[in-house]
């Protein structure tokens, strides 16, 4: 029978939840479970996809194409499965799903509540997600943070399947405890205020985990455990690390996964102990590199480091993997005039051109781009990133100065990035971005070919305009080779410039597919010839 774990936070937000999730799933995926993780979002938006960077960061598409918040990206990465559209419920959802329902008339005329159609509804989604993989665990983030009314349905219904379930259903609570610099103390006053409120909305937690910058005693886990009504071993602490990928082996030390599967029932001397070897390997790699590489990541939201949240993971298992220390740098791409570019972009090993929307920052893009084409510097495009890149070539070296696209400029007479006609046509039905999981056959000879070994990927997109190919015999003759496309739709989908040492743009979002254990193939290329491999 599926076991469900939650786990609520409490004091503040951003104490790292999700890579609390995902390392616990990883411990236990390590001990021989079938594990997947799941994120309860209290927003009322119904996806991800309209929110601000600035305001949630990224927004990480699924391989089934729904646009989910940042932290499936952490449960990919970390546990080396795909997550998809169900391990990823909003109350949007969860309200239109209730709504639709009602307007069906399913109800039979009963009146509509938050208990207990609501609650029975997000029980549904979790549930289902149990029953659809055969999982032995299934482990549930609530966003936000106890004592938030956007997260009272979301506890209530944890309050009613561990009444439901029993010992199969636990409750994890995530607090903060603050350091009083000028007292020189560590003060639990609010995990207990926390664990008061979670209390006070039906929930015992049967873990508290202790997000601190500072080692806590036992003698204050003991207390911790005294006021808030758990077993002292079931009190523990996440300190700051020094990677979010040491984290699984630190909540190891802590003893979580033994925990978790004593109290839901398990016979401990029947289960193996989790094999982590791989893991270490990488963390090994990761930390003891001295030798560095220096990438510019040139973007319109750079001001946020979660806005490209798996570039920046995906540049760290490449770099981790090729013995190298990443040192990162950002520049905001409005930022970048024809005086300042060399002076933001010398001594780079790299550049990746980030993706976006709108033409905000645009210009700067191009300004990266020709610098790094001109000067041999690796540079890879992802998504806006590869249009800028066609953009750039047209013209620098086929001559079109007012090429553009029409995304930026409907008036412009070379319009090498546009809107395809079959996408025009569904412009009215708010459905002209391509989403998800698209195959993509590359062409040998190539330096795409090279990089997978393969002749046919599937690579995640999220974008509306797409190269012209009314220029592609153009681009190639002048060296731009298009060196990926999608069959179905005759769509170009990589880009590379021919006696350059790395100059490839791709219209999907390959950041997306990189795990710890499988770095991506065209970011480990990129590293490999940004440190002279």
């Amino acid at each position: 029978m599926t076991k469900y774990i939650f786990v609520t936070g409490g004091v503040a937000s951003s104490l790292g939840k999700g890579i609390l999730a995902a390392s616990l799933g990883k411990l236990l995926q390590a001990r021989g479970f079938s594990v997947t993780n799941q994120k309860l979002d209290p927003y009322v938006n119904v996806d991800s996809g309209t929110l601000n960077p600035y305001e949630h960061g990224e927004c990480y598409v699924t391989v089934d194409g729904h646009e989910a918040d940042l932290d499936l990206g952490h449960y990919e990465r970390f546990m080396n499965v795909e997550m998809h559209k169900v391990n990823n419920i909003t109350t949007g959802r969860i309200y239109r799903n209730v709504i639709e329902r009602e307007r069906r008339g399913d109800f039979l005329g009963k009146t509509v509540q938050v208990i207990p159609h609501i609650t029975d509804e997000i029980k549904r989604n979790v549930k289902a997600l149990g029953m659809q993989g055969n999982y032995d665990f299934v482990i549930t983030e609530i966003g936000g943070t106890v004592g938030d009314i956007e997260s009272l349905p979301y506890i209530e219904s944890v309050r009613q399947m561990k009444w439901e379930l029993g010992r199969d259903c636990l409750c994890i609570h995530l607090t903060y405890v603050p350091f009083l610099s000028a007292a020189k103390e560590l003060k639990t006053k609010p995990t207990q205020h926390s664990v008061k409120a979670l209390q006070q909305e039906g929930v015992q937690p049967d873990i508290i985990i202790l997000r601190t910058e500072h080692e806590i005693s036992q003698e204050m886990k003991r207390k911790v455990a005294l006021f808030c009504n758990v077993e002292a071993d079931s009190v523990m602490q996440s300190v700051d690390a020094s990677s979010i990928y040491r984290v699984p082996l630190n909540m190891q030390a802590e003893r979580l996964d033994e925990i978790v599967l004593r109290k839901t029932g398990f016979d401990l001397a029947k289960v193996p102990s989790a094999d982590m070897h791989d893991w270490n390997g990488f963390l090994e790699k990761l930390e003891s590199a001295t030798e560095e590489v220096k990438i510019t990541l040139v973007g319109k939201y750079v001001q946020l480091q979660d806005a490209y949240k798996s570039i920046r993971e995906s540049l760290t298992h490449a770099a981790a993997y090729n013995h190298r220390k990443l040192i990162l740098n950002t520049v905001l791409s409005d930022t970048l005039t024809d005086s300042n570019v060399v002076e933001s972009l010398k001594e780079q090993d790299g550049i990746i051109i980030a993706p976006g929307f709108g033409n905000r920052g645009v210009e700067g893009k191009l300004r990266a781009i020709r610098y790094a084409r001109e000067n041999n510097i690796p540079c890879l495009g992802i998504c806006m990133g590869m249009q800028a890149m066609a953009i750039e070539f047209a013209r620098n070296v086929l001559g079109y100065k007012d090429a553009n696209s029409t995304e930026f400029n409907e008036m412009t007479t070379h319009n090498i990035v546009d809107m395809m006609e079959e996408q025009k046509t569904l412009l009215n039905k708010g459905g002209t971005m391509r989403i998800g999981a698209y195959p993509c056959q590359l062409k040998p000879q190539s330096l795409a070919f090279e990089v997978y070994r393969k002749p046919l990927i599937y690579e995640r997109h999220r974008h509306r305009y797409e190269f012209n190919n009314k220029y592609r015999d153009e681009f190639e003759k002048a060296g731009m080779l298009c060196s990926g496309i999608n069959h179905d739709s005759d769509l170009v989908e990589i880009i590379e410039l021919k006696n350059h040492p790395f100059f490839v743009g791709v219209q999907f979002h390959p950041e997306y597919s990189s795990t710890v254990l499988n770095p991506h193939p065209l970011f480990m290329k990129f590293i490999q010839v940004a440190v002279g491999k």
